[in-house]
């Protein structure tokens, strides 16, 4: 007797697909890597790609500087505005890990901040209520999944408090702008980001000689200006090695040239995919909402709220059954990690505490099938079809 056919299982709908330049694409700029010779120690690939970003934000260029991640970038920023030890930095606590992480590194008490219901950010009148009950001596906030902050507010809410702000924009690339204010802001160039380098930073600072402190304490804090007090080639500052190689210039230029395609295509695909999903779902979810400081440019993630956190386990259960891969952002809350509660500061959080307990993060990448977006709204319909 023939043994009964079964089914192949289907193959894993992934959560994330790095866009990142072919290899034919790369290899005429390592060709020009390896004819200079250079491979790192700000090379001319670094310097070019520097370049376009100053062209791109309209700034000189000593006001930006690349560096080997966004974490360090993060790191280094606090080290170079020279706050006192043990500072204490001002964060979401709805964040991604390094943001808390760098400010610890960076020698500082992160103070764990709430953020706002529609937005998902911490905002300058989250900040001015924190403020008012904490001793607060720096605010980094985060463009949440790459949604951008409105800038001039941020410069006003310096202006008002005399404490500098550094915007970690990690996913925010081609969003997030200085819109004609002063400001830093620290981008990451990592291979799942908007402007993918396969591992990258970039700092971008109106704030006199920052990014030229970055920049020494990148290369180990070695002072390299003929103008400056300390003898060239003598330690300037106690800095870290967090240059960024050539190779990865190289990747950060080819993906800077396609941008603008891969942002519109990034558009598109995440305003499809909403509109699919609402279709499909029989009871509403909540999406990131816009804030003031404009659209979201090139998204790189697609999270949704589910009604209640009965729901989105029923969703979890049900994406794991069709083999589709999903994610909490960002699970668990900074609040709530055992290894940071010795060592920060929470205040209340119960906007952060809400989206923890029903955000979850679907699949979404350039090149998503029919097949897929259509398994992931079958899959999502029937496991919501009882909390309608």
């Amino acid at each position: 007797m023939k043994s009964p056919r079964t089914c192949p299982p289907q193959d894993w709908v992934p959560l994330l697909v790095p866009d990142m330049p072919s290899p034919q694409a790369l290899l005429p700029w390592l060709e020009r890597m390896h004819a200079a010779r250079h491979y790192s120690n700000f090379g001319p690939l670094v310097k070019e790609l520097e370049s376009a970003f100053a062209e791109g934000f309209q700034l000189p260029i000593g006001q930006v500087t690349t560096v080997t991640n966004a974490t360090l970038g993060l790191e280094l920023v606090l080290q170079a505005l020279d706050l006192p030890p043990g500072s204490r930095v001002l964060v979401p606590a709805f964040t991604f890990v390094a943001t808390a992480t760098a400010v610890l590194r960076a020698g500082h008490v992160p103070v764990l901040a709430d953020v706002d219901a529609h937005s998902w950010m911490l905002t300058p009148d989250i900040a001015r209520a924190a403020c008012a009950v904490a001793r607060v001596d720096a605010v980094l906030p985060v463009a949440t999944f790459g949604m951008p902050h409105h800038m001039p507010a941020w410069q006003q809410f310096e202006h008002d408090t005399g404490l500098p702000v550094v915007i970690d924009a990690a996913a925010a690339y081609g969003s997030q702008w200085l819109a004609g204010a002063e400001g830093t802001l620290v981008f990451s160039l990592h291979t799942t980001k908007s402007l993918p380098a396969g591992e990258g930073g970039l700092i971008v600072s109106t704030r006199p000689g920052l990014a030229a402190r970055v920049r020494e304490l990148s290369n180990f804090g070695i002072n390299l200006d003929p103008a400056a007090d300390v003898p060239l080639g003598a330690l300037a500052g106690v800095g870290t090695n967090a240059k960024m190689s050539e190779y990865h210039a190289a990747i950060g230029l080819i993906s800077l040239q396609n941008w603008e395609h891969n942002s519109q295509c990034r558009r598109a695909l995440r305003a499809d995919l909403m509109q699919d999903i609402a279709q499909a779902s029989p009871g509403p979810l909540v999406w990131q909402q816009q804030g003031h400081g404009g659209e979201l440019m090139a998204p790189t993630l697609l999270c949704a709220r589910l009604p209640s956190e009965a729901a989105r386990a029923a969703l979890e259960k049900a994406c794991h059954r069709g083999r589709i891969m999903t994610r909490r952002w960002y699970q668990p809350l900074l609040t709530n990690m055992g290894v940071l509660r010795h060592c920060c500061t929470p205040l209340d959080t119960p906007n952060a505490q809400a989206l923890a307990a029903t955000l979850l993060g679907l699949p979404f990448f350039l090149g998503i099938t029919h097949e897929q977006r259509q398994r992931v709204c079958t899959t999502l319909a029937h496991a919501l079809a009882k909390f309608a």
